[in-house]
């Protein structure tokens, strides 16, 4: 059988298909793409069993078939050519000839029994929300997600419906991130878990275009313009992170965002390398960053406009998490609300964008004498 495609729209179609396919895998049949062509549409799918792609457009062919064929040869070739028409002969012994003005290609494929069979996800349930406003939110939140697999649920960004809005949730024990997006409004109050992987591939599908969530207890689908994107949740129950949220922190230094985050990038330099330690010594209306490497004999301090109203405090943070946080909240002034050198501090945007609402936790660290 025979079908024709333009390189540029094939090429376009498999782009968007390749995060799927695994670089290195125990189970070789995941490095292919599952073709099928019914009724004159070609569906493109792609798996690695934790994720999986797909896509489709239309294409001349007289009949139907499926197979699997090498992803990244295919996609090799294909985005090599120039703009131009693509022939695809399949023999049905299993050899491909693909022809175009300027040469030949001969590439094997394999029956489709083997491939795995990729979720469905019931469509009952629908979520619409617009790409961009889905693309802030993990943004803002996952980066604080956890890289130990001692507690699988923390190395997934939370996906939580409430009345209040829809929340995002992320944590490592060290530093927490809630963010809520208050378009959105629930009665019912559901919980679930994506996974690092899907998160970092859905974020690079994301844009203007609106996306259609449908979520079942074990997978989520994103439904893209004419992408589908399926992911297994993790099936763990997320920590209760209300209860380290404080409610009683009544110290609040306001700084500017950018100048403290200047600031930090040059204590990095200086910190030592094992604790990353960053000391905040807070007085009223005044804020010195200080750091030192005793390993090198080598220092740092400066000193930072602020407003400050509290009891006078000297707190020691981990550079690292603090420069994380202000590089992921927006606006030209932060508050961070203290309670004690011991006692977990709320960094917030002074104002938040419209519809949104984002906090962020952060732990201390033990100050060196």
């Amino acid at each position: 059988m025979e079908f024709k495609l333009n390189s540029k729209i094939l090429e376009k179609l498999l782009a968007k298909i390749i995060p799927a396919v695994p670089s290195r895998t125990p189970m070789p049949i995941l490095e292919n793409f599952l073709f099928e062509i019914k009724d004159g549409l070609l569906t493109v799918s792609a798996t690695d069993l934790e994720i999986a792609l797909r896509s489709s457009l239309n294409v001349a062919a007289e009949k139907n078939i499926k197979m699997v064929i090498p992803a990244r040869l295919l996609y090799d070739i294909v985005r090599s050519l120039e703009d131009t028409q693509v022939n695809f002969l399949v023999d049905g012994k299993g050899k491909i000839k693909i022809t175009t003005d300027k040469g030949v290609y001969g590439l094997s494929y394999s029956p489709s029994e083997d491939f795995p069979e990729i979720a469905t996800v019931s469509k009952e349930k629908e979520v619409v929300i617009n790409g961009n406003d889905l693309k802030k939110a993990l943004e803002q939140t996952s980066f604080a997600m956890s890289k130990e697999d001692m507690r699988p649920a923390m190395t997934g960004t939370l996906v939580e419906f409430a009345k209040e809005g829809l929340r995002f949730v992320a944590t490592d024990g060290h530093r927490l991130v809630k963010f809520i997006n208050k378009s959105f409004t629930s009665e019912a109050q559901e919980q679930y878990i994506i996974p690092e992987r899907a998160i970092s591939v859905l974020l690079k599908q994301l844009g203007d275009a609106d996306v259609k969530i449908y979520l079942s207890k074990t997978y989520a689908s994103f439904i893209i313009n004419d992408l589908e994107f399926i992911s297994r949740l993790i099936g763990e129950k997320y920590p209760s992170y209300s209860s380290v949220i404080p409610l009683e922190n009544e110290n609040f230094l306001t700084v500017s965002r950018s100048e403290l985050l200047s600031a930090i990038k040059r204590m990095m330099l200086f910190s030592t390398s094992n604790s990353k330690q960053v000391k905040f010594s807070i007085g009223e209306n005044s804020l010195e960053v200080s750091a030192e490497d005793v390993d090198h004999g080598s220092d740092a301090k400066e000193n930072i406009q602020c407003e400050y109203k509290g009891d006078p405090m000297d707190i020691g943070f981990n550079t690292t998490y603090v420069n994380d946080i202000l590089s992921h909240l927006v606006g030209d002034k932060v508050v961070f609300k203290l309670h004690s050198p011991t006692k977990a501090s709320i960094i917030e945007p002074v104002k938040n964008e419209e519809n949104e609402d984002i906090m962020m936790l952060l732990m201390p660290v033990r100050l060196n004498n």
